[in-house]
């Protein structure tokens, strides 16, 4: 069993750059990473400073080259089945056929989307069609666009399309929409046409999308499509350990990204907030630099450097 001052579970960009701040403050660290990133195919994202466009595998592939540039620090591909809180404060981290034992752990999980099903939309996915309308909606500026799905958020999500896109049309997939009639009412008075039918195929080839077919034979032109089912905090790893979650299931975090669990902190979507992947970046960055500072004045793993002083506040007896 190797002991070591933080585990980090989750890959991506909150988990990466909260490894990347505990190793600068000399801490070891194990980056445990599944290898499954929401944005896998996404071939773009914009945004990021200094990084406008850029490619999300491309930025991981760097984030841990950089990260294996510390020595503390190490990157380990698989999947943690569950973490135990010891009796002396100090965690149990399961991988299945091994174990570590962390004195901190970042979870860094994320979420995941539910995908509509359409034929082909796996083909498009990351190229044409996107689940998130401030991370891409540029994209679609002047643009025809469908928006799939049937929940009554769709009325604030086509209609923030509208920024961008020069026609937004919605389509259920073949469920009857959740809205009442002062959402149809909105949709029609925003110019939204509100189709509920099912969507069966996104026709031409990945990048050069043309046009949605309905199951009636019905081809709806468009060149991009966004889409919103639901998608689900990856929180019970958090849940597991007594974290708290708010009412939209994300997990309560301070200032310092640490959760109401002692010694367990959370960053990137799992946390409130927007999901975007500098805001991910910067809420692993808080909760790295968190987490290192709470060793001030306590010891962390026998590899780690001598504790500083914990920090005293002026005018208290410091």
């Amino acid at each position: 069993m190797t002991e070591v001052d933080a585990v980090v579970v989750g890959g991506g960009a909150g988990g990466l750059a909260a490894a990347l701040w505990l190793s600068r403050y000399r801490r070891s660290v194990v980056v445990v990473d599944s290898g499954e990133y929401r944005s896998a195919k996404v071939e773009r994202s914009h945004g990021y400073l200094g990084r406008d466009p850029q490619t999300p595998v491309e930025l991981l592939a760097r984030g841990r080259e950089e990260l294996l540039a510390y020595p503390t620090a190490s990157v380990r591909p698989a999947f943690v089945e569950k973490i135990l809180r010891r009796d002396d404060g100090l965690f149990t981290v399961s991988l299945g056929d091994d174990e570590l034992t962390a004195h901190r752990v970042v979870l860094a999980t994320g979420v995941k989307d539910r995908f509509p099903e359409v034929k082909c939309f796996e083909e498009h996915y990351g190229a044409s069609v996107f689940h998130c309308p401030a991370c891409d909606g540029y994209e679609a500026r002047d643009r025809d666009v469908v928006a799939l799905g049937w929940d009554v958020h769709l009325v604030g999500f086509a209609s923030t399309l509208l920024n961008w896109a020069r026609s937004v049309t919605v389509v259920t997939n073949g469920h009857r929409f959740a809205g009442d009639e002062r959402c149809r009412q909105t949709l029609a008075d925003n110019g939204i046409d509100l189709i509920e039918e099912n969507a069966v195929e996104l026709v031409g080839p990945r990048g050069a999308l043309e046009a949605v077919l309905l199951e009636n034979g019905r081809r709806l032109p468009t060149s991009l499509v966004f889409f919103s089912l639901e998608h689900q905090s990856q929180t019970w790893l958090a849940e597991s350990l007594g974290c708290a979650l708010d009412d939209e299931g994300y997990v309560i975090v301070d200032r310092e990204g640490q959760t109401t669990v002692p010694g367990i902190y959370a960053a990137g979507d799992l946390t409130p907030g927007l999901q975007l992947v500098q805001v991910a970046a910067a809420s692993g960055a808080v909760a790295g630099v968190g987490a290192a500072q709470s060793f001030f004045g306590t010891s962390g793993a026998p590899t780690s450097p001598e504790p500083a002083p914990e920090p005293t506040v002026p005018g208290q007896g410091g």
